[in-house]
């Protein structure tokens, strides 16, 4: 547990540190606010249409070995996005994402938000919203994106695309130059589900049900909140938060169980140095689970990735006159059940570590080609010799 702290503090501090110290000199880039992610699609151009349609599309081919075994080749149409916004009337703003996956298998209303802006250090928010949790949940478009896959951290540790019902406010200002962000949303919150599940382990993703876009499981709304700091040609940090209870600890009004706690905590970051682009996240959970359960259903969660992508080329190609390739790296790690076994005092496993690699061609920023090779070490609950995973993806992701 010292380690863990330790390494909290020191990739806590190092964002900041690279943010707020960093000479302007070494920057190559702008990086814009991950709070303005939703707007900032090509599709929207604010204050020329009233109204407009959008979304993206991404496809993508798989081929992965587990210790020597393969499945095969396949090729998987992963996601067709649709966007929808209009200006309803000058500063009040609607935006909706429907989203298909695997061609009509699932289908998923991702936002419905209305926004009211009083001012732009205070905007009202409601609807179907994106929480504000962690960077990649609040800007995770496959265009933008070299990687087919997404951060493990912000889909097993984070349950990303996490969107819920809520209601709150954000803003930005702008303190000595800087750029000052926050969001603060109540919303109905993740269900019991993420204990007692088909993953036989503790998993936040389990508990997006459907239910909760129509009623909250227990009628206490969880608190989400993201603030983060961003220095113009250098990039952002930033911080958030989520409480809530995740149990239906009352039926009908009677209080039929003890009310269990969900928290969540995450720093992220990104920026740029000579020329190249850094993105990184991490993220911590806890939450409260039965005596019983308490060593399979892990307790503690972390998780977390860094990502360094560099142009090799930005020139015209082909025809494409500001064509991008670039090559990129990412490093992950995940731990589903931080502690011991209390029997023998050992380590709990049930881990992940992961390396991927990627080279890109971008006939425009909103348009990408991918390769990448990917591999993972898997170990399991008791710790036995890693299984090793690794394949390749070719994809293509456009906005249109």
């Amino acid at each position: 547990m010292n380690a863990i702290r330790k390494l909290k503090q020191k990739i806590y501090g190092a964002p900041i540190a690279i943010l707020l110290t960093a000479l302007p000199l070494c920057a190559q880039n702008d990086t814009s606010a991950v709070q303005s992610a939703v707007y900032e699609r090509p599709f929207i151009e604010i204050g020329q249409s009233a109204t407009a349609v959008g979304g993206y599309l991404e496809a993508n081919t798989n081929y992965f070995r587990e210790d020597g075994v393969s499945e095969g080749f396949t090729m998987e149409m992963r996601r067709f996005n649709i966007f929808l916004y209009s200006t309803i009337i000058p500063r009040v703003r609607f935006l909706a994402e429907l989203e298909f996956e695997h061609g009509a298998e699932e289908i998923a209303l991702e936002t419905a938000q209305v926004d009211f802006e009083l001012n732009p250090a205070f905007v009202l928010r409601g609807g179907v919203l994106l929480v504000p949790l962690g960077a990649f949940n609040l800007n995770h478009d496959s265009p933008k994106w070299e990687f087919v896959e997404r951060p493990l951290v912000a889909t097993q540790i984070i349950p990303s695309t996490l969107s819920d019902v809520g209601f709150g406010f954000n803003g930005k200002v702008f303190p000595g130059g800087l750029l000052l962000t926050y969001d603060a949303y109540l919303v109905n919150g993740l269900g019991e589900e993420i204990i007692l599940n088909d993953a036989g382990r503790t998993f936040l993703q389990s508990g997006k049900s459907a239910e909760r876009f129509g009623e909250d499981n227990n009628g206490s709304p969880a608190f989400t909140a993201r603030a983060a700091l961003r220095r113009r040609n250098i990039g952002e940090v930033g911080v958030s938060f989520y409480r809530g209870y995740y149990n239906s600890y009352k039926i009908e009004g009677e209080q039929v169980d003890e009310k269990r706690t969900l928290q969540i905590a995450a720093v992220d970051f990104n920026a740029a140095f000579f020329k190249a682009a850094f993105n990184g996240e991490l993220a911590f959970n806890s939450l409260e689970v039965p005596g019983d359960l308490a060593e399979i259903y892990g307790k503690k969660q972390w998780g977390g990735y860094i990502e360094v992508v560099y142009p090799l080329l930005r020139r015209k190609m082909i025809g494409f006159e500001n064509a991008v390739v670039n090559a990129a790296i990412r490093a992950e790690r995940i731990d589903y059940n931080v502690g011991n076994f209390a029997s023998t005092g050992e380590k709990i496993y049930d881990e992940v570590n992961a390396l991927a690699l990627a080279l890109s061609f971008r006939p425009s920023a909103g348009t990408v080609l991918r390769a990448n090779y990917r591999h993972h070490w898997i170990r399991d609950f008791p710790g036995n010799p890693a299984i090793r995973s690794a394949g390749f993806q070719f994809g293509l992701a456009t906005y249109f």
